[in-house]
């Protein structure tokens, strides 16, 4: 399997990349993003083989195709298996049935307790490996708006071969969230609280990825979900829910709460294998630029306002460039264009051919913070069971599209992306109960913290890491 980027067409004489390289490089040299020169076709008696195995083995049989001729398959497989292992829960990702044909995907129960934790644990191996037989050492560089950050800082800790720095907006994450990133004690992980938004974390990562000389000079890589890897293992959960319901033999909608569309996008590229999906709920917080793309056809940012679900407190959503890319069969110069247009004027439209093509697949409904606290509050009252905002974001989607006219025949699975104690403030003040942190990290308040705060400055934070890096070198 060999990759290209989003900038750059089909027919392009640029040299495609294997795997493991567009593993290393996270974001290409062009500023796009990486996709698979092909899709990988899984037929209907492939998808009825998935019934049975356990979440590592079909994470094995779904990822084979994309690593094929940089991974072996007895690494893959043992890659995954230890992946998993850890996990709280033996399902790895047990489906909870909330209402007639309304399912969650509980995707908290990993080491962080967020969906982050499915791809990222499984990256933190593909480094180990891939560098191994390299011999390189790389620097990874990552912004968060609240839970990729400490899930990659998990998977990259203690790693000897990695440097990582993770960026952050300062007082814009939940406690939880930022202590579970600022107190990790290891000497490789270095956290960055920015004076700014999470899109302004962003675009830092992005701008120093696009500084050739730092990016080589420092050995750049990545962790967010402009890296490729990260989407790969992210498809991997909907074939799991998709089987457990009845594919190939009955069509699945999926409701998913987003802010950078890398988590509805690994859906999309399940859907391009030959998953049997009916179509997509995109849930969105008061930042509704998604929403509002799918309501209109036109991406347009505004300000960030911070609300009860922060991890979606986002206007740049980096990964619908990779939809925007098929949506425009592959034409890179023309995903250029309009990526040149949202960064000079902050907004551009797609045709209405296009845009249409779009909403036979995605739909957009937005929910303000009274909007989700009452949906916190209704769950609980009717099932007893506590989600958090962003999950909760994702169930209100899903009767949303009920309300609109969605076959109520079709299974609706609502994606559960964080443990509700990882926001005990919003899920108290909505039921009156304060969930509690798993007892691994029940000591999560008294421990202490690392962070340095830094303006939203390219050279300043550019300067922090490399003098950071120098200290661990002459040490």
């Amino acid at each position: 399997m060999k990759y290209i980027s989003t900038r750059q067409s089909s027919a392009s004489a640029a040299e495609p990349l294997p795997f493991d390289a567009v593993l290393l490089a996270g974001l290409a040299r062009d500023g796009g993003l990486y996709m698979p020169q092909q899709w990988p076709r899984f037929a209907a008696e492939d998808i009825r083989a998935l019934r049975g195995l356990s979440y590592a083995q079909v994470a094995t049989r779904v990822m084979a195709p994309f690593v094929a001729g940089a991974i072996a398959d007895d690494d893959l497989a043992a890659m995954a298996a230890d992946t998993y292992a850890g996990f709280d829960h033996d399902a790895v990702a047990p489906l909870v049935q909330l209402d007639s044909n309304l399912w969650a995907l509980e995707l908290f129960h990993g080491p962080t307790l967020a969906f982050k934790d499915y791809a990222l644990q499984f990256l933190g191996r593909a480094f180990d490996l891939v560098l191994g037989r390299s011999g390189r050492r790389i620097t990874i560089v990552g912004a968060t708006s609240g839970d990729t950050g400490s899930a990659a800082i998990e998977a990259c800790r203690d790693r000897d071969a990695i440097e990582i720095f993770i960026l952050h907006p300062a007082g814009r994450v939940s406690e939880v969230q930022r202590r579970q990133m600022t107190t990790v004690p290891s000497d490789n992980v270095h956290n960055i609280a920015v004076k700014g938004t999470f899109d302004d974390c962003q675009d830092l990562v992005k701008a120093m990825f696009n500084d050739q000389g730092f990016r080589d000079r420092h050995a750049l890589s990545a962790v967010n979900s402009i890296n490729w890897a990260r989407i790969m293992a992210q498809i991997v959960y909907y074939f799991w829910a998709a089987v457990h319901l009845g594919a190939p033999d009955r069509q699945v909608t999926f409701a998913v709460p987003t802010g950078n569309f890398g988590n509805v996008l690994a859906g999309d590229c399940a859907r391009r294998m030959g998953l049997p999906v009916r179509g997509f709920v995109v849930g969105s917080n008061s930042n509704d630029i998604l929403t509002r793309f799918f309501q209109t056809g036109t991406m347009a940012a505004e300000g960030v306002s911070p609300t009860l679900s922060p991890s979606m407190d986002i206007q740049v959503s980096s990964n619908f460039e990779r939809l925007l890319w098929e949506l425009y069969d592959r034409d890179g110069a023309e995903v250029e264009r309009l990526m040149a247009r949202f960064r000079q004027g902050g907004s551009y439209a797609v045709e209405e051919a296009r845009w249409r093509r779009v909403l036979e697949t995605f739909a957009g409904h937005r929910f303000d913070d009274d909007q989700t606290t009452a949906e916190i509050a209704r769950l609980y009252r009717r099932t007893g069971h506590l989600i958090d905002p962003h999950s909760a974001v994702g169930i209100a989607a899903a009767a949303a599209a009920r309300a609109a006219g969605a076959d109520p025949s079709d299974p609706v699975v609502a994606l559960a992306t964080a443990h509700p104690a990882k926001f005990p403030d919003a899920v108290e003040a909505a039921t009156g109960i304060r969930p509690a942190l798993p007892p691994r990290l029940a000591d999560l308040f008294e421990r202490a913290e690392r962070c340095r705060t830094l303006p939203n400055n390219l050279a300043a934070v550019q300067a922090y890491i490399a003098d950071r890096l120098a200290a661990k070198e002459a040490a």
